[in-house]
Formats: structure tokens, sequence, C-alpha cells
């Protein structure tokens, strides 16, 4: 990757990881659906002014369920009932090693070893972090949340169906098309009354994290995150969201107070060292098919 790229995927963790605090903030007056549904809702606005990509409504509708909807409804939920900021963070950023599994499995990209190395020693970083929170949240909740990084991981691989098409075109629209059902599980959920209640008497700060959730975190990261992953393998964007973690955790410790002792902060110097590691290794290769398959 180019000098120009590591830095836009350095930025997307930083903007990703502030989008955590930011959320938890918005969590305490909209419900997880409502929330989910705001973010999609303000990222779509640029749809008025650039058309639809040439993509089909098949492939639209599964990468927008799996890459926005399904992750970040799975995220809001588990929060909304008790996972910690920090927790979530790393949780949803297992997306890495996901995805980077399923790239093996389906596409035949195998990363180098000296990549494989990075990836284990980061993974193990993550270890040490999740070790370092406390369980005080519900089996259900951690269940849910856990569909987020798969849904995230298979989201990433099925953007490669969208070949060709400007990234920010794809990002607004996919965001119009989660945004409308869960608009309608919204309603359904609260009720016309509670959620028009709850927009009505939104505070300056659940509308100021709302803006920032969902006009920077959503289309402007997401914009350029797709990019990344349309001209780059999987083995060498994805592991910069394990960064995603230590600036959510990091930014919880600053507006929440959130307490880290030495072996959380092992932990993150862990992860980092792994994404030196994954940096210095070269690109992916991709195995060779046998005959017949």
């Amino acid at each position: 990757m180019k000098p120009a790229d590591v830095f836009l995927a350095v930025l997307v963790a930083v903007i990703w990881g502030s989008a955590f605090v930011l959320s938890r903030i918005a969590l305490n007056e909209l419900s997880p659906e409502l929330m989910t549904a705001l973010r999609f809702t303000i990222a779509a606005v640029p749809c008025l002014f650039v058309p639809r990509p040439k993509v089909s409504w098949p492939t639209l509708i599964a990468i927008s369920f799996t890459l926005f909807l399904g992750q970040f409804l799975a995220q809001s939920y588990g929060m909304a009932n008790g996972v910690p900021v920090g927790l979530t963070s790393v949780i949803v950023q297992s997306q890495a090693l996901f995805t980077i599994g399923f790239a093996a499995i389906i596409f035949g990209e195998r990363p180098s070893r000296l990549q494989t190395l990075g990836i284990a020693i980061a993974a193990f970083g993550l270890l040490m972090i999740c070790g370092t929170v406390g369980y005080d949240f519900s089996v259900s909740a951690f269940a849910v949340l856990m569909l987020s990084p798969l849904c995230f991981a298979a989201g990433n691989l099925l953007l490669r169906r969208a070949q060709g098409v400007p990234m920010f075109d794809l990002s607004v629209w996919l965001c119009l098309v989660a945004a409308v059902p869960l608009l309608g599980l919204a309603l359904m959920s609260d009720g016309p009354q509670a959620t028009w209640h709850a927009l009505r008497h939104m505070s300056l700060g659940v509308v100021l994290s709302m803006l920032g959730i969902g006009l920077v975190s959503t289309c402007f990261a997401y914009w350029l995150w797709n990019r990344l992953l349309r001209d780059h393998p999987a083995a060498q964007v994805v592991p910069f969201a394990l960064l995603v973690p230590f600036v959510g955790s990091a930014a919880s410790s600053i507006v929440f107070g959130e307490t880290f002792g030495k072996l959380r902060l092992a932990g993150m110097l862990t992860v980092v060292g792994g994404i030196a590691v994954m940096l210095l290794a070269r690109r992916a290769q991709a195995l060779p098919k046998t005959a017949g398959a």
C-alpha cells in the first residue's frame, strides 16, 4: 500500500473508534433501532445529488443488509444492553479475522507468512484487551453483538461484486437501502408516538452525535474504506481495523472515565505491534485454482 493509503486507513480507524463513544451517547435517548435508522438516514442525504450506481438491486441489498444494517443494528443492541464501549469496539473489529478467513476460503487469498504472524500477534493483543473487561452483560446481548463482526466480514467480501462503480455513490445508496427497513423497524418496535417523541426531544449532544455518526463515520469513512477494499487485497486493508479498539478505548476513557490497567495497555500495544508486522508483509497471494475447481 502507498503511504497515502496507509494514512487513509489509519484515519478511518480513528473515526470509527471515536464513533463508538458517539453511539453510546445517542443510545442514552434513542432505541437501537431508531439510532441506527437515523445514522443511515443522515448518511443517505447525498442520494439526492448522486445517481444510483450501476449495481443490481439484489447486490445492493445484500451489501447494505450485511455491511450496514446487520453490523450496526447488532452493535447498537449490544451497547444498549450493557456491553461496555471498549469491549464492543474489540468484538466488532474481530471482523478483520473473519474477513481474512472468509477470503481465504471463498477466494483463495492466503496471507503471507509475515502477514499471518502479524494477524496472530494482533489477535493475541485483542484477547488481552478482552481479558480486562468485566462481564456485566447478558449472554443474549453478547450473542447478538457477535453478529456484528460476521455481518461486517460478509459485507467486506460482497463489495467485490460492485467493481468499477464510484465508491461515494455506492456508499450513500447503501445507506439509503439500510435506512428504509430500519425506519420501519423502529416504528414497529417503539411505536409511532414514542418514535416521534424521541425525535422531537433529542438533546443538542445527541443531535451532534448523530451528525458525527451519520456524516463523518458512516458517509465519509465508509467511502474511504470501500475505496481501499476495492484497490487492495482484504488481507492488506482489514488489519488496520484492529486499531479501532485502541482508539475506542482511549476515547471512552476520556469521555466516560473508563479505566484500564497494565494488561489492557499491553494488549493495545500488542495490537499496534501486530499491525506494524503486517505492514512489512508482502501483498496477499491468491491460491492457484486446481483443474476442475
